[in-house]
């Protein structure tokens, strides 16, 4: 799945912040906005779409 840098950087911004213990309400919202934008575009499944962001941010395939 193809996903836009500037929401790979969102998520990571968000995941930051929930490793800090300081996610606030406006960068989650941030990202959903996005997640659902970039899903209503490209005709994907918002969830199945959400999932892949968060596995790219939290969970990298290590480089080969």
């Amino acid at each position: 799945m193809d996903i836009p840098d500037d929401l790979l950087e969102l998520e990571r911004a968000a995941w930051a912040e929930i490793q800090a213990g300081q996610l606030t309400a406006d960068t989650a919202a941030a990202v959903q906005a996005r997640v659902t934008e970039v899903a209503a575009e490209t005709g994907a499944d918002r969830h199945q779409l959400e999932m892949a962001v968060k596995k790219a941010v939290r969970h990298p395939a290590p480089d080969a």
